[in-house]
Order: structure tokens, then sequence, then C-alpha cells
């Protein structure tokens, strides 16, 4: 007797993107080190290519480069010649491979090949090499991204390093502009942190006169080892895998992991901050009350402009969580909330970041092509959508306003820049939402608005 197994279905615009590309983003935030995809070189040139036009600047992911004959024979060869090629071109302390959809499925033993690499280039300077397993058909960029996370913890990070009452931060997959804050906030605070992966100069950095190869800036390969003698974990994103780098840590060595959202809206921000409070024993700074006050003045003065408006959510799966967390608070009704990820909580984490809030409860889309989210929300009528560049053509369908946010942005400058969390982000955030209220209410007029 034979079972029948589910049928895989296929999608024309995926609401996600390709698992290696978020572990080739999480290793570019590692200092002097260069991502390299096992397969072809089509994975890598796609993945620049997006990267690229997010961020705004060069970013190199060296491939193997695997033709039709290693589907047969394997990519043995090519790996340990690519692996030497980037040694020679860049120098670098670490090389981060992540496995693709063709190397996982002619079934490519990659920790074996790097052991005999070991053996056989012993004799080398070698750089640290961490890999991942990420097929795009077994998960999302984010799961790419977690997972190059806690490969890295764990394959750098081996031995329990001396406590110095420094702070580990994991977090997420979110902007540039937010990895400063997060550093400028724990300087405030006084606190020693050490940020994985820390984006906020290798994929945003200043013009220079001449070109590196590697850009300057990244977690430090010598804090990761670190990390070990850490005080605390603070890993953002209620949706985080268990088998996280904060869980590997707590598990290997004791570190207290405290796992908490993204700190996007009032609720969230000040989580955050009582974490950080309570990991580091100090009162936070009297800045980030006046920020709150603000923020708070602003829900108020903004309130009429935005309650009951409607609206759909869409992008990763943290971030969506964060967004319907902020806009419950301020008297929007999240009336679609979507994401390309599957079986990660979402729905959990949506309902406890809404209930008591919100006026309604979101239809949670989870595991979904863009095209199946968008056939839903035209149905609602939304006011707004909330979420990165591909609901454009959506938004300019129903003629309603994009708000965008996450990766990628693609059709505005500066998506590297969008600040999302803390009590700043937030602020920043409202504005923006506000603001495309007014335009739109605006705009409709025949007569226009010279004051609101």
């Amino acid at each position: 007797m034979t079972t029948k197994s589910k049928n895989y279905t296929s999608t024309t615009n995926a609401c996600k993107l390709c698992t290696p590309l978020g572990a080739a983003m999480a290793f570019r935030g590692v200092e002097d080190s260069i991502p390299f995809l096992h397969g072809s070189q089509g994975c890598a040139t796609y993945m620049r290519r997006y990267v690229i036009s997010h961020f705004r600047e060069p970013v190199d992911i060296a491939s193997s480069a695997l033709g039709e004959k290693h589907a047969i024979y394997g990519g043995a060869p090519n790996l340990k010649k690519g692996i030497l090629n980037v040694m020679k071109k860049y120098e670098p302390k670490v090389i981060g491979i992540a496995t693709t959809c063709l190397t996982e499925t002619i079934g490519d033993d990659v920790p074996m090949y790097l052991h005999e690499f070991h053996k056989e280039f012993g004799d080398l300077d070698l750089p640290d090499i961490v890999q991942v397993s990420t097929p795009s058909y077994n998960g999302t960029h984010v799961d790419g991204w977690h997972g190059a996370v806690r490969s890295m913890v764990e394959q750098l990070c081996t031995e329990k390093a001396e406590d110095d009452g420094h702070i580990n931060i994991l977090p997420n997959m979110v902007s540039c502009e937010d990895v400063r804050h997060l550093f400028d906030i724990c300087e405030d605070f006084g606190i020693k942190a050490t940020i994985l992966p820390d984006i906020s100069e290798t994929l945003d950095g200043p013009a220079l006169e001449d070109y590196m190869k590697i850009p300057v800036g990244g977690t430090p390969v010598a804090d990761i080892k670190k990390m070990s003698g850490a005080a605390a974990t603070i890993e953002l994103g209620r949706c985080v895998p268990d088998k996280s780098g904060g869980a590997s840590l707590a598990e290997r060595f004791g570190v207290a992991n405290h796992r908490i959202g993204l700190p996007m809206g009032l609720r969230e921000s000040d989580i955050f901050f009582e974490t950080l409070e309570a990991v580091s024993g100090k009162t936070m700074p009297a800045r980030y009350e006046r920020e709150r006050g603000r923020l708070i003045d602003a829900y108020v003065d903004g309130h009429k402009y935005v309650f009951g408006k409607r609206a759909v959510v869409y992008g990763e799966e943290d971030l969506v969580t964060g967004l319907c967390a902020f806009l419950a608070e301020i008297g929007v009704d999240v009336i679609l909330a979507g994401s390309g990820s599957k079986k990660k909580g979402m729905a959990e984490a949506v309902t406890a970041v809404t209930e008591g809030v919100g006026r309604t409860t979101p239809e949670i889309h989870e595991g979904v092509d863009f095209h199946d989210i968008a056939e839903r929300a035209g149905e609602l009528k939304p006011d707004l959508l909330i979420g990165h560049s591909k609901g454009y053509r959506y938004a300019k369908e129903w003629n309603v306003p994009l708000i965008r946010v996450g990766f990628p942005v693609h059709d505005r400058f500066g998506g590297q820049r969008i600040p999302t969390l803390g009590y700043r982000g937030t602020q920043h955030l409202f504005d923006r939402v506000v603001n495309a209220m007014l335009e739109k209410k605006q705009a409709d007029s025949p007569v226009g608005y010279g004051y609101m």
C-alpha cells in the first residue's frame, strides 16, 4: 500500500525570498567576512542584485559555481577551490558558507568536505569557516538569517569565556539604522554590547576614496567567541526558532536568554527597555523617558487621523507581529496579516500583542503566495498597506497608500535607513502613517486642503 504525499504547491509571487539570501546578509554582518554560496553562479548573482538594490552598496558574494556535471559527481572540488580563491583574493577572517537547493538536492556533505579541506590545507593560514544548511525549499530568507546566526554562535563560540558583564543582542533582520540605534541605546545605558550580526556599516557604509574588497565594520570575530561570557542575551523576535543562537548559548554555557518581541510600538519598546534595565542593573536614561513621552503625545495628537483605518500588513513574521502591536495601539484595525513563512507561531504572536488592545482580530495568512494575500486583501478593502515594495502594484490598483518597511525596498531610496525600533523608530513610523493618511485625503479632495 502506498501513501500519497501532499502535492507541492508552486507560487508565482512568493511572499518570501531565498533562504541562502538571508544567510548571506547575516554573514555580511561579521567583521572581515565573505558570504559564500555553495551552488550555481546564478544563485549568487540573483542575491547580489536583490541585496544591492535595497542597500545601494556593492556586495560581493562568492560562489562555488557548480555546473551540470557537478550535479552528478558532486561539488567538493569546486567548493575547496572556491575557498582557496576567496582566501587569495579577499584575505577574509571568516568565510560563511551557505548551501543552496542544488547542493542540498544532490546530497553534498559540506561538513565532510570542510573536514577534508582542513586536513588538506591545514598548513595554510586558514580563516574561520562557518557553514549553514539553507535549501530554499525548506524555508525563507528569515530562516537563512537565523540559521546563519546560530551557526556562527555554535561554530565560533566553542568555549566558555570569562564573564565580563557584557550583553549579547541578536537583533533579528532589522535595518542598518535600527542596529545603529541599538548601539546608541546600549552606549547611553553604559552597556558593552555584542550585536550579532552588525550590518550597520557593512551594508550602509560611508563613501571612501579607495574601494575596499571587504567593508569596514561588522561584529568582531573575537567578540563572537566571547559571547559565552555574557551576562545575558537579548533575542529580538517572538517568532524566532527554538533552535536559535540565544538558545544555543543558554544550553551550552548557561547564558540567560531573554526572548522578547521586536521593540515596535509603545508596549513592546517598554518591554525592551525594562529588559535592558533588568540585565544591566541600570536605570533607563532620561532621554528615553522623554522620547517615550513625545511618542505618547504624538499618539494623542494624531489619533483622529488614523483611528478606525483598515490596514493590511505583510512581510517577515516578526516584522508583521511588531507592526500589528504598533497599529493596535494607534487604533488602526489590521484586517489581514500575511507572511511567506509558516509554522513559526506568527498567529499566536500576533494574538499576544493585539489581544485586549486592538478592536479586531487580524486574519492571519501564513506560507502564502503574495497573489493570495492580495486577492483576499482586495476583498477586505483596506485603507493602507504596510510592507515591502512588492505590495506597490496592489496599492496602486486599490488607490491606497503603501508604507514601505522591511526588506526589500526597491522602488524608494534609503530602505536601509528606515527606523522602526524603540520609541524613536516608532515615532518615525507613526508620523509616516499619519502623513500618508493626510496626503491621501488631500489628494482625493477636489479642492485639496491647506490646513489639517
